[in-house]
């Protein structure tokens, strides 16, 4: 596979993706499309499940091992060693456990952004209802200003407590916030936020749902304290899995809001010197076998059958040419900033409702794709899979819509989809 010509490696990829032929997929920013050898792996291991059960004590060693190879193969994608990986069953849940790693006291404060997803913010929400925590949401407009985001989170851990001990304010405890903005598809220059946010003793958690397995990745590298992504998106698994990177440095201080079997090295053992010395402390409960052996797959498949430095460079490649064609068209605006672009790319048609747009694209041209609510805007999940001829016809199909208005588009009707699944009867 890494030595086939371009068309052909494609070709081969999307026999191995069947939902690329269903329609013009660029969502992937919600769920990706999910290999066939995985689905294969995930259907073996449920009808087993299924014929021989799931109570053996083999079952149970099984799941262990699955488990174990579903953290390396994220571990690879992240950059990070794999004891300092933990699996979640999703990107909210990881930023949850870091979050509530922190004792927190009334008074505390959290840096973040204006652009993060609900996935984040619930659990800020919380804290501040709660525990009386102060969220600080910085200005990085668009997030395409790198100075300007670096200069914004900084004057916010930065802030000093006032002298009288009668005074509530207090430093930041935590900077949490998106290494790809979900609304805009911004890059973020997270290295230069950790290094601000270390420098004023201020931890880091960093939502990692858009970037890993769509950018180059190396958490090591980036330092944050904690590092939560999906399993679903674009590392192409199953709905329900995840993972959380713990940094060396935050394992010496971060346990565990809750402890459970599968988080302490005694698993009948209770409280902190129980757990796991590593970052398995965070792993709760068991997990779905089908699922943690699908993520497993469809992370190893992508590393090793596509190559992850051909997918990061062609989906790169592929952004930047939606980017232009649409730039191109009057009266449409892009909202991804081009200096800092990775493989989102968020975009507007003048006097078109963003959902109107997705819902005539779909019927247009099959896309998948999918509105921001609360920013009016369509995203584009632009992946390596997609080729030259869907993002012309996507380009020419918003340059259609872009020459109307709502009321004079000419309409077509939506597709039904019909399940072949279904039996006649119960419809």
């Amino acid at each position: 596979m890494p030595f086939l010509p371009d068309p052909d490696k494609v070709r081969a990829i999307r026999a191995d993706l069947p939902a690329t032929a269903a329609g013009i997929f660029m969502n992937a920013g919600t769920c990706g499309p999910i290999p066939l050898p995985a689905a294969q792996a995930m259907a073996a291991v449920a009808e087993r499940e299924l014929t021989v059960g799931r109570a053996h004590r083999d079952a149970y060693d099984e799941l262990l091992v699955r488990m174990d190879e579903a953290r390396a193969a994220v571990a690879a994608v992240l950059g990070a060693a794999v004891d300092r990986v933990a699996l979640t069953g999703s990107t909210t849940e990881g930023l949850a456990a870091a979050i509530l790693a922190i004792d927190w006291r009334p008074g505390d404060r959290v840096v973040t952004t204006a652009h993060e997803h609900p996935g984040l913010t619930g659990t800020l929400a919380m804290l501040r209802d709660r525990r009386g925590v102060e969220i600080d949401v910085v200005d990085v407009g668009d997030g395409g200003d790198h100075e300007k985001t670096v200069e914004s989170v900084q004057a916010a851990v930065e802030t000093v407590a006032a002298a009288a001990e009668t005074t509530v304010a207090r430093r930041p405890r935590l900077v949490a916030l998106s290494h790809v903005l979900w609304t805009t598809g911004a890059v973020l220059p997270v290295e230069r936020i950790v290094e601000v946010a270390h420098a004023a003793g201020v931890p880091v958690a960093l939502d990692g749902a858009q970037a890993a397995g769509a950018i180059p990745l190396d958490v090591d590298a980036i330092g944050a304290d904690f590092y939560a992504v999906p399993g679903q998106k674009w590392l192409l698994g199953p709905e329900g899995t995840g993972a959380l990177a713990v940094s060396a440095a935050a394992l010496d201080w971060a346990e565990p809001l809750a402890a459970g079997y599968f988080g302490g090295a005694t698993p009948y053992g209770t409280g902190r010197a129980h757990l796991w010395a590593d970052a398995r402390r965070f792993e709760v409960a068991g997990f779905h076998k089908p699922s943690i052996v699908g993520l497993g797959r469809s992370v190893g498949w992508l590393s090793m059958y596509v190559g992850l430095p051909w997918a990061y460079a062609r989906s790169a490649a592929l952004a930047a040419e939606m980017a232009a064609k649409l730039r191109r068209i009057p009266g449409v605006t892009v909202v991804t900033p081009h200096d800092a672009a990775g493989t989102l790319l968020t975009f507007r048609i003048a006097g078109w409702p963003a959902q109107t747009v997705v819902e005539e694209l779909g019927r247009r041209i099959f896309l998948v794709a999918r509105p921001i609510p609360g920013f009016d805007a369509v995203r584009l999940s632009i992946g390596w899979w997609n080729t030259d001829d869907e993002i012309g016809r996507v380009a020419d199909a918003v340059a259609e819509l872009a020459r109307h208005t709502p009321d004079t588009l000419p309409r077509r009707p939506a597709i039904a989809v019909i399940d072949a699944m279904t039996e006649p009867g119960d419809r």
